[in-house]
């Protein structure tokens, strides 16, 4: 069932308005009247998902913050850790009152030891709020070892959680460890302390340098009545380029809406977190070459980035621009080969109850790896994306992002420089643009600018 037009037009100009951002310049001003329509056409390719999301007021786990895990690099390019303490800082996306973390071994080729593990509310920088500290075990135990190709789960601990807030999850590496299994671009900075010890629960850490990469850590999730989105894709969605240490990749701009759907079928607020799974330089249908940090295939890293991630319930999908972009002519990424792997990742994600909305691939004239050759092929898995009625709901960032005068390039407001990555405004206009209903699955029912509407049935 679609919206009528006329309330999807009003909730079209609420969102859009609400939340684009403000360009200082007139010419960019005079561009957001343009997006202002842009924005409503994104809203405008909104159809219902199917009725996946039950049982919200039920207590479960569900992903705050995640990162898709690389590797592993090559042996030169390996960071290494002798008896120290990482401190690695997350921002949630919904709150609880319990937690628990997801490490992970899984390019790892060696056991992994955690000699200990703290998590603890950030004051700042790489120090921790006082009383919040609160000590990690596994299995009971203090430590674990983690073998080769496996992830593990901490135990629950107690502690109040706030919303878009920053965790810091310390980890005492002891002896020798690479750091084979990592995120390579968190854009967010993180913290290795001085050698001689396990400095987890210090409430001033003794930094000796700073990295900006998670190793070993791939989910945050807390307790309570909700459901996550996994934002699945490439560098765009991990928000390559974007400012670190600031929170302006797309997805968290997504968290900072979705933090409360009132579900008035059941009568309890459902919280929404977002999973962000984007990895730079990932792909659709191909992995990249040995020693980097691209991750596997989404195809290879979809049962354990996605059906992993705990309570998920949604998941966007905006992947293919480095499979167009590394193509050759001898050969060549064709838009058949591209479709084909959309729907194996629909149909995967379909018979585990996941909603996938597709996010069409943003422009990137002047980039690198342009050609006008490889730019049909992007048009035309956007025409399908739109058009092929296959995905839940689309989110159109190719209309949300392009110059109305120049449609295979960025709005130059929104570009960063290098043609292929928005910069901190187009990351905050792509998760503004995002249509809310989208999430707004409520048991049987879907609420449709502001009014329940029952549907059954897929798009």
């Amino acid at each position: 069932m679609k919206l009528s037009l006329p309330a999807l037009l009003d909730a079209g100009r609420r969102t859009f308005a609400a939340w684009l951002p403000r360009p200082s310049t007139p010419q960019a001003a005079r561009r957001g009247f343009l997006l202002a329509g842009i924005g409503l056409a994104a809203v405008l390719s909104w159809q219902p998902p199917p009725v996946y999301a039950q049982g919200w007021n039920a207590n479960r786990w569900v992903g705050t913050w995640g990162a898709g895990p690389g590797g592993p690099p090559l042996p030169a390019n390996t960071q290494t850790f002798t008896d120290q303490t990482v401190r690695l800082i997350v921002h949630t996306s919904i709150g609880g009152t319990r937690v628990r973390i997801r490490l992970s071994n899984e390019m790892g080729s060696t056991p992994l030891r955690i000699g200990g593990a703290h998590i603890a509310l950030r004051a700042g920088g790489a120090d921790i709020q006082p009383g919040t500290d609160r000590a990690l075990t596994f299995s009971g135990f203090p430590g674990i070892t983690i073998p080769p190709g496996a992830p593990v789960l901490s135990d629950p601990v107690d502690l109040n959680v706030p919303a878009l807030s920053d965790l810091a999850i310390s980890l005492y590496l002891p002896g020798t460890q690479g750091a084979t299994t990592i995120h390579g671009t968190a854009s967010q900075t993180n913290y290795v302390s001085l050698p001689g010890g396990d400095f987890t629960g210090a409430t001033t850490f003794p930094t000796q340098r700073t990295i900006l990469s998670w190793p070993f850590l791939t989910e945050v999730d807390v307790l309570g009545a909700g459901a996550a989105i996994v934002t699945l894709g490439d560098s765009i969605t991990d928000g390559t380029r974007s400012t670190p240490d600031t929170n302006n990749r797309w997805p968290d701009w997504l968290a900072r809406r979705l933090q409360i759907v009132r579900d008035p079928v059941a009568g309890v607020n459902a919280a929404l977190g977002v999973v962000n799974r984007g990895i730079s330089g990932n792909r659709l249908l191909s992995n990249p070459p040995e020693g980097s940090l691209a991750g596997r295939s989404i195809q290879e890293r979809f049962d354990r980035d996605v059906l992993a991630t705990a309570g998920v319930r949604y998941m966007t999908l905006m992947i293919g621009i480095n499979d167009i972009g590394n193509s050759s002519a001898t050969n060549p990424v064709t838009v058949n080969d591209l479709i084909a792997g959309y729907r194996q990742v629909i149909a995967r994600a379909h018979a585990k109850g996941i909603a996938v909305f597709g996010a069409t691939l943003t422009p990137f004239e002047g980039a690198g790896y342009y050609s006008p050759e490889k730019e049909v092929v992007r048009q035309a898995v956007n025409n399908w994306i739109r058009s092929g009625d296959e995905f839940d709901g689309v989110i159109d960032f190719d209309r949300v992002t392009r110059d109305p005068s120049h449609p295979a390039r960025f709005l130059p407001a929104y570009d960063s420089g290098d043609h292929l990555h928005p910069n901190d405004l187009g990351y905050q206009a792509m998760g503004t643009a995002v249509p809310l209903e989208l999430f707004r699955s409520l048991g049987g029912g879907y609420l449709q600018a502001g009014s329940l509407q029952s549907t059954s049935s897929y798009r």
